[in-house]
This record gives structure tokens, sequence and C-alpha cells, in this order.
């Protein structure tokens, strides 16, 4: 991590002061020490997460903060660089239900999250509103911003991801929906469409969406899992392209960019490193055997998982006990 190392040599310099240099400075390198020692525990130690929350989405800040959404008690839990947890956006802050999708965007100091009413999944959340919204909160305290509703009645709200000039865009998984949300705006505005981006019967749609170094936009389709870009000229959608994957894809979940590719959660259980090239993505493997994976957020070389585990509250496993929830540290390639 980029932070981690500049505070390591900042103490290096520090242990080689002469005795001439002020308090004042040697106060700082023990600060510096501090928080650096506090960072590399959290990027070699599985944070835990509260019980039975399940988590749904995890997004980052550069100081190596983590930012969890919860799937059923709503709310956003926040893990400070020291490993401090706490229940950053209270559940049904905002009017806000089950949280999906959640983003982090430091130049504006937004947290974007995706609020959806899964009660007619049999998922108990706070809050009794209806349907699907993106919402907003202050990024430095929590506090709530906005509130804009996405426009079909089946919409589902599921990731975010911010463009270079601050625009939001928005993955709708129930619909073939990208949305977008301009700087300034007061409303979400359907900024792609197309049959290729719909769910298949039963299935679900959009999913992951991420912004290339390219500046185009990308997303997943969880079932079928596939991969697509979206051309972006002059803020507009432009040809939307579906990309050959190396390997197939199993139900292709959050997509988060990485370098110069991307970072990909398959809910099979993996996380994948994603490179482009025209038209075709190499697949390539970072960890497998995770235990039903639904998003990733890189803090340095360390991708943080979460383990959604949705099976054990939706699915076959409803019955179950589901165990420990925890984000798990993976190394990330270079």
């Amino acid at each position: 991590m980029k932070k981690y190392d500049n505070a390591s040599r900042s103490r290096r310099q520090g242990e080689t002061l002469t005795t001439g240099r002020t308090l004042g400075a040697a106060a700082a390198i023990m600060a510096s020490f501090t928080l650096t020692a506090g960072l590399a525990q959290a990027q070699t130690t599985p944070v835990n997460l509260p019980d039975k929350s399940f988590p749904e989405s995890v997004t980052s800040t550069s100081d190596g903060a983590l930012y969890v959404g919860s799937f059923n008690h709503g709310g956003v839990t926040r893990i400070t660089p020291t490993g401090k947890v706490d229940a950053f956006i209270s559940p049904g802050a905002n009017g806000s239900r089950s949280t999906l999708g959640v983003l982090a965007d430091e130049k504006s100091g937004t947290l974007y999250a995706c609020s959806n009413d899964l009660s007619g999944l049999g998922v108990p959340s706070p809050g009794s509103g209806k349907g699907a919204f993106l919402k907003t909160f202050d990024l430095r305290t929590g506090a709530p911003r906005s509130s804009f509703p996405l426009k079909d009645e089946k919409s589902f709200c599921n990731d975010i991801a911010v463009g270079a000039d601050g625009t939001a865009y928005v993955s709708d998984s129930f619909a073939p929906y990208v949305y977008s949300l301009t700087p300034g705006a007061t409303a979400l505005e359907v900024w792609a469409t197309d049959p290729v981006l719909a769910p298949a019967k039963d299935g679900v749609g959009l999913d992951g969406i991420a912004v290339g170094s390219d500046g185009h936009l990308y997303v997943t389709t969880f079932i079928p899992a596939k991969l697509f870009r979206i051309a972006v000229k002059d803020g507009k959608s432009g040809t939307i392209t579906e990309l050959r994957p190396s390997s197939a894809l199993d139900h292709a979940d959050a997509l988060r960019a990485h370098g110069s590719g991307f970072l990909l959660i398959e809910g099979a259980g993996r996380l994948d490193k994603v490179t482009v090239s025209g038209d075709e993505a190499r697949i390539e493997v970072i960890k497998d055997g995770l235990t039903e994976p639904v998003s990733v957020a890189q803090v340095g070389d360390t991708g943080w998982v979460a383990e959604g585990k949705l099976s054990y509250v939706i699915g076959d496993n409803k019955t179950k006990d589901p165990g420990a929830f925890t984000l798990k540290p993976i190394a990330l390639p270079k």
C-alpha cells in the first residue's frame, strides 16, 4: 500500500534523527508508526463482521477504511484503518431498506448505497418503503444526503461506479437499464439500455459495474454470466459489446477497476483478475474455493472479499447456520 510504504519510510528515516531534532517530529513519527502497524495488521487478518449480517458489497477509501452493506440488516458497517468496527450508517437511515451495492467516492465525499425492499423474498429489513433506490450519504459523517428512485416497478438497484467527471452509474438487475446521476442532478436517468442486458427468465441481469482505465463502462450479468463493454463518448453511451472471456464465467458478480484491468467476483467461489484486449477478456483466477463471494474492495496490494453466503437467507441453506461472517484479505497480483 502506498500509504503504508510512505509511513514506513518516514519511520526508518526517523530512526536516524539526531538528538537535535524536535520532540514534535519524534511524536509525528510515533503516530505514523502506530497507524502503519494498524494497517499492516488489517492487511493480513480477516475482519469479523456482525453476526448474521449477510454482507452484499464492500468498498474502501484510500486510508484503508472498509464499508460493508448488509443484505438483511441494512445500513453500512465501517471498519476503520485500525480495525475498529462500527455502525457507520444505521439501518433504515435515509429511508433505506436492505443495502446492496456500496461505493465510496472520495472526490465528492459521497458514500453511495443501493437500497431495495426484499420483503417479497422473505428477507426482513428495516423500514417499510417499497421499490429500489440509490441513496447517498456524507462519506465523512454518514449523514444522509439524497435519495433517488429507480424508474421501473420491478427495478433492483445492484451496484455503483463513478466516472472521472463525477457521474455515478447504477446497474439494475431486474430491468435492462444502466442509470446515470450527473453531479448536481435531482433524478436518475436511463443512460443505457439494450435487450442483451435484460435478465433471463427467472434470472438476474446486470450486476457488477466499473469504469475502465480506457474511460468506458464495463458491466457483468449474473445469470447468464457475461461481461460487456459500453462505450462512453462525450458522456453518452455508445456501442454495447459482449466480451469473449478466455474461460467460462459462473455467476459473474461484482466488478472493480484494478490497474489497467479489473477484479471480478464469480459467485461460484472465485476472485479473478480480468485483462481486456479488444473484444477479448483474459480471466486469471487469483483465489478459488471462496464461500459464496459477493464483492471485493482493494486496499493497496490486498483485495478484501466479502462472502455473502446468501443461500443461507434466500436459498437452499436457509434453515442452516451460516457461521461467522468475515472480510477475507487476499494478496493481489501486481
